[in-house]
C-alpha cells in the first residue's frame, strides 16, 4: 500500500473520530488533486510528494483548526450556482435554497419591477433571484465591503454580472431612491441570539462572520427592523420573505401582524419540518 493510500485511510479514521463527514475529506482531495471520486474509491490516485504534503496541510487545518472545507477549497455549490466563499461571507446553507423555491411559488412581480436581497453576503440569494426572475433588476445590499467584493465576483463567475445593482450600507438605507417600487424584499438576516454564539460549532463560531450571525439579545433585532421598515420600500402588494431560526417563525409572524401593514402572513417549514421562513405581502400604500 502506497504512502497516499495509508494516509487516506488514516485521515478517514481521523475524520470519523473528529465528527467530520468523510465526504468533506473526499471533497478536499478531489479539489486539491484534481481527481474524481471514482478514482479515489478505486485506489487509482498517487499524488506527488509535494501534492500530498499540501493536502496534509489543508486536512490539518480542517481537522485541528476546524476550518470549514468550503473556505479551504474556496467555493461551494448552491442550487445551480458555483459560489466563491471566503471568511468574509456566510457559507450558503442547503435549507436556504427553499427560500428561492418559495419566492418562485408565491411571487408574481409586475413586469420590470425591482427585487431586493438584503445582507447579500456571497450573493447566493440575489443571483438565484436573477436566474429565477430574468426580466427584473435585482438590488443586492450588504454592510460589508469585503462581502460585496465576493458577491460581485460570483455574479461574474455565474454570468450574471450585468443583472445586479450593488449597494453598500445597512439593510434598506441605500435603497431610498427606489422606495415604494420593490416587488419583493428577501433576506436571510442574522437571527442567532448573542448569548448562543459561543455554543455554535467551531466551524461557524470561529470562522464565519459574526456580522452575519448575531441577531442581538433575542436574535430578533434585524428581523424586527426589517418588518418595520420594509413596507415603505415595497410597492402595494409587494412580497416580503425572510429566513428565521427555529422557534422564531410564530414570533415574527406576530410582529408582522402587529404592524397592520402586511397581509397573508405565512410561516413555512424546511425539509425537516422546522419553521424556517416567513412570508407576507404589503397591505398598505407607500407612506
Amino acid at each position: 500500500m502506497g504512502a497516499f493510500a495509508n494516509w487516506y485511510r488514516q485521515a478517514r479514521q481521523e475524520a470519523i473520530a473528529a465528527g467530520i463527514a468523510t465526504a468533506e475529506l473526499d471533497w478536499l482531495m478531489v479539489h486539491e488533486l484534481q481527481v474524481t471520486k471514482l478514482a479515489l474509491r478505486l485506489g487509482e490516485v498517487e499524488p506527488t510528494a509535494a501534492a500530498l504534503t499540501q493536502l496534509q496541510t489543508l486536512w490539518a487545518q480542517r481537522r485541528d483548526r476546524r476550518t470549514p472545507v468550503q473556505y479551504l477549497v474556496g467555493f461551494t455549490p448552491w442550487r445551480d450556482l458555483r459560489l466563491q466563499v471566503t471568511p468574509a461571507v456566510l457559507i450558503p446553507r442547503p435549507e436556504t435554497e427553499l427560500l428561492i423555491d418559495i419566492c418562485q411559488s408565491l411571487l408574481q412581480p409586475p413586469p420590470g419591477a425591482p427585487l431586493a436581497d438584503l445582507g447579500t453576503g456571497s450573493g447566493a440569494i440575489a443571483l438565484s433571484l436573477a436566474r429565477t426572475f430574468p426580466h427584473h433588476p435585482i438590488h443586492a445590499v450588504d454592510l460589508s465591503a469585503a462581502a460585496l467584493t465576493v458577491a460581485r465576483h460570483n455574479a461574474t463567475l455565474n454570468g450574471l454580472g450585468d443583472r445586479l445593482v450593488w449597494h453598500q450600507g445597512s439593510w434598506l438605507a441605500p435603497l431610498g431612491p427606489w422606495a415604494g417600487q420593490f416587488a419583493a424584499i428577501v433576506a436571510n438576516p442574522p437571527y442567532i441570539p448573542t448569548a448562543e454564539i459561543t455554543a455554535l460549532a467551531p466551524e461557524v463560531r470561529d470562522w464565519e462572520p459574526r456580522l452575519a450571525l448575531d441577531g442581538g439579545p433575542t436574535g430578533l433585532d434585524c428581523l424586527q427592523h426589517l418588518s418595520a421598515t420594509a413596507p415603505r420600500y415595497l410597492r402595494p402588494g409587494g412580497f416580503w420573505a425572510v429566513e428565521v431560526m427555529a422557534g422564531q417563525g410564530a414570533i415574527v409572524a406576530q410582529q408582522l401582524a402587529a404592524t397592520e401593514r402586511y397581509r397573508d402572513i405565512q410561516v413555512h417549514p424546511d425539509d425537516n419540518g422546522i419553521d424556517r421562513f416567513v412570508t407576507a405581502y404589503s397591505s398598505c400604500p407607500v407612506n
